[in-house]
């Protein structure tokens, strides 16, 4: 097997290749398949030099554990993480008001890797995380990605509530999720500069973090359940300030 994490299907593969094609080792298309998408899959990577490999389905299949490939695999190495410094630049070069995710004590790889597919689907400029007692990048993260870990930067920083006082010091307004919270999600302007922090579930935001929030909110729980997953949540939070943007 080639070096790197299998990314799967059309779509996850050509974000791969567009915006992280530094990252993917190897290329993987079903032989038998004449469809303009997997040639403009090939085309990608023979301009960004990366190994092609045309092989029997059977292949594809065994390598991403019967998953839905749609004849495309993409091996991708796991990204590193960026470090605080990082984030006055991913500040800066933001061309509208920056959206950030914070996850605190996010500890489930598949919990993280959807988040950031959900950080990449509405264009958040980084998914910021504590050092410790948290999950970083690995295979698996990477795997349910589908190519956002290769899209959205992923930052992790030693003192998390540190991070949150100066993000604040920018301009950015830290929104912090929590059941008890009087307030709604709704209720909340999302338009500028936003940073929405989540924590982990059971636990929830770790008191440090809450002291640091301007505003803490809720979502409505109308049934019989008390908690969301943590991955859940964040796409709820993250379409919410996307659909404030798109209607301002």
């Amino acid at each position: 097997m080639p070096d790197g994490t299998p990314v799967a299907g059309i779509n996850s593969v050509r974000s791969a290749l567009k915006f992280g094609a530094e990252g993917v080792a190897e290329l993987w298309l079903d032989r038998r398949r004449r469809d303009r998408r997997l040639s403009e899959l090939a085309d990608l990577a023979r301009e960004a030099g990366i190994g092609l490999r045309q092989l029997d389905r059977t292949a594809l299949d065994q390598a991403v554990d019967g998953a839905n490939h749609q004849g495309a695999v993409a091996w991708v190495r796991v990204p590193s993480a960026r470090g605080a410094a990082d984030l006055a630049d991913l500040l800066a070069s933001s061309e509208g008001a920056p959206l950030l995710l914070v996850l605190d004590g996010v500890t489930d790889p598949h919990n993280l890797g959807a988040c950031l597919r959900s950080a990449d689907a509405a264009g958040a400029q980084a998914v910021i995380a504590p050092r410790d007692q948290s999950v970083g990048l690995t295979p698996v993260v990477a795997k349910v990605a589908c190519g956002a870990a290769e899209t959205v930067p992923f930052v992790q920083v030693t003192n998390l509530a540190r991070t949150l006082e100066w993000l604040k010091e920018q301009g950015v307004w830290v929104i912090g999720a929590a059941g008890e919270a009087e307030s709604t999600l709704f209720q909340s302007d999302l338009r500028g500069p936003t940073a929405l922090v989540l924590g982990s579930e059971g636990k929830g935001l770790r008191r440090l973090t809450r002291e640091r929030c301007d505003l803490l909110v809720r979502l409505p729980m109308l049934g019989t359940v008390e908690s969301l997953n943590v991955s859940v949540a964040a796409g709820i939070c993250l379409y919410e300030a996307v659909r404030q943007r798109l209607a301002s």
